[in-house]
């Protein structure tokens, strides 16, 4: 079993997973510091979607995007709307929205790609941002699951899309479950309970029952449906890190009350 580890270089943090870094594949997940945003998006917020001035979330792309040496006018990210759509990421996609949001892949939470030279972002601020690879057909992915993408298995249905685009094989893939808010902060109602029992057999499993609520495990609901159609286990490296418990490090949009920045994920072969 692998692990994930935060590394800073001139006051910019990233977090890395050891199983893709053994193969020297660029990729990470970044924190909120270190950048240029003020309230309430201090500081290092990297979404264009969520009311910072434009113009600073472009410099701090920059700033994140050069610490580690990734080509920020490179950079393919979406317009995320808590859906199960994919896309698959080609060479004519370079850059697609790296300067302007209107340019993202619309109405998009997955991305794929088999293209050397793309770094594929997503944001996050408590949603779980899940990295893929397949090392044997070189084939990477990001994937965006709040709970909505959880239960409509998303992380699943991305890496079918892989083998079906692609010819990966569930058993080669790598996977890295970044920081996100965890069961212990994660806090749900009926109709997300409802909808829970839908997609999961054992759901059960993924819950803790409190006194006046319910409490969801949305990194094992992922880590589960993965499984289920032959990911590997020892293959998946879980961050363990929660957002919300540690949101002087990262943005987290329930302890923050919903206005705050966005964390970026991204990975490049």
């Amino acid at each position: 079993m692998g692990t994930f580890s935060i590394q800073h270089r001139e006051g910019i943090w990233n977090g890395t997973f050891s199983h893709f870094s053994a193969f020297g594949l660029k990729h990470g997940v970044s924190a909120r510091l270190g950048g240029a945003s003020n309230e309430p998006f201090t500081s290092l917020n990297l979404a264009l979607h969520v009311g910072d001035d434009p113009d600073t979330v472009r410099i701090n792309r920059q700033l994140y995007c050069r610490t580690l040496d990734i080509p920020a006018a490179a950079l393919v990210t979406a317009e995320q709307i808590h859906s199960d759509s994919i896309h698959l990421v080609t060479a004519q996609d370079y850059g697609r929205g790296a300067i302007n949001y209107q340019e993202a892949f619309p109405e998009t939470d997955a991305l794929i790609t088999q293209v050397p030279g793309i770094p594929l972002m997503l944001f996050f601020a408590d949603c779980v941002p899940v990295l893929i690879f397949d090392p044997v057909q070189r084939v990477i992915a990001v994937v965006h699951a709040g709970w909505k993408g959880t239960v409509a298995l998303l992380a699943r249905k991305t890496v079918l899309a892989m083998q079906s685009y692609c010819q990966t094989q569930p058993e080669d893939c790598l996977v890295g479950i970044a920081p996100s808010i965890g069961p212990c902060c994660y806090k749900v109602d009926t109709p997300v309970i409802e909808r829970l029992k839908a997609s999961f057999v054992h759901w059960e499993s993924l819950l803790k029952k409190e006194e006046t609520h319910w409490k969801l495990n949305l990194w094992e609901a992922n880590r589960q449906q993965l499984r289920e159609i032959g990911v590997k286990d020892e293959n998946i490296i879980n961050s363990q890190v929660c957002t919300a418990c540690n949101s002087s490090l990262f943005f987290s949009y329930r302890k923050e009350q919903g206005k705050t920045g966005r964390l970026a994920a991204f990975i490049m072969l």
